[in-house]
């Protein structure tokens, strides 16, 4: 199954590769911050191909074509373009995601970031890598050294993003700086210690849970803002919901979900 989920990632890619900068349109989802390219559609069709060639007992959900229910305990679960939006304006902070869930859980994940050819890989219990080369989390213990990621999105829940620049108010005081792509990119450099840490506020199940497994490999830990663990279980109301995420190394980690609460 690695080899598959490598396979399906590296072959994702290079169709990225050939569309990037040759975006002809693209067209809105659920909002203004939500878009699909025929990029997109393309990597997911490919991915799928693959997978289903090589395991065609097994479930997929994909962003663009949903949960292929087959009753297996496998699912692969897949993002073909995270970062669509960077991607459609030509910045390189995009890339492809798959995870493979076994009864709901995350056990193994790959993250390929195309332009930079940089290829992360995570299995439950065997640590994270990229492009082969063991890699881990900081081991900064102080919030003000470290640069953090945050993303967020439009939403129109009244009084969300009031409450998220609050947020973003207490981290940027206690941070050196803020950065982001938002995108897997923001997950990738947390696991490899670049970032410090990694605050999303708008994620789904294709976008996050193959990143949580890679920061989690490489030594840290990922819940949603307020502390919990994560639950991948397939129901419409849990696969298709927002899953809000905070993920850092595990001394820091405590320290920003008290940031987060004392801003709401």
């Amino acid at each position: 199954m690695k080899n598959t989920l490598i396979r399906a990632l590296q072959n994702a890619g290079e169709i990225l590769l050939e569309n990037f900068g040759n975006l002809e349109s693209y067209s809105l989802k659920e909002n203004q911050s939500n878009i699909v390219t025929k990029a997109d559609i393309n990597s997911e069709k490919k991915i799928i191909e693959i997978i289903n060639h090589d395991f065609p007992g097994h479930n997929t959900l994909g962003e663009e074509t949903g949960f292929q229910n087959k009753n297996s305990e496998f699912t692969w679960v897949i993002d073909p373009l995270d970062g669509t939006s960077n991607f459609a304006v030509q910045l390189p902070w995009f890339g492809v995601i798959i995870c493979l869930l076994k009864n709901f859980e995350p056990i193994q994940s790959g993250c390929f970031l195309p332009v930079q050819n940089e290829l992360y890989f995570a299995e439950k219990g065997k640590g994270a890598s990229k492009n082969n080369q063991p890699i881990s989390v900081s081991t900064e213990s102080d919030l003000k050294n470290i640069l953090a990621a945050y993303s967020l999105d439009y939403s129109d829940e009244p009084g969300k993003t009031a409450k998220e620049a609050k947020i973003i108010e207490r981290v940027v005081n206690n941070v050196r700086n803020i950065r982001s792509t938002n995108s897997l990119v923001d997950f990738c450099y947390t696991a490899d210690g670049k970032l410090g840490a990694c605050i999303n506020q708008t994620t789904k199940i294709w976008d996050i849970a193959g990143p949580a497994l890679l920061v989690e490999e490489a030594g840290g830990i990922v819940t949603d803002i307020d502390g919990k663990p994560l639950n991948f279980k397939f129901n419409d109301e849990n696969h298709m919901r927002n899953f809000t995420i905070i993920a850092s190394n595990k001394i820091l980690h405590p320290e920003l979900i008290k940031l987060v609460k004392h801003a709401l």
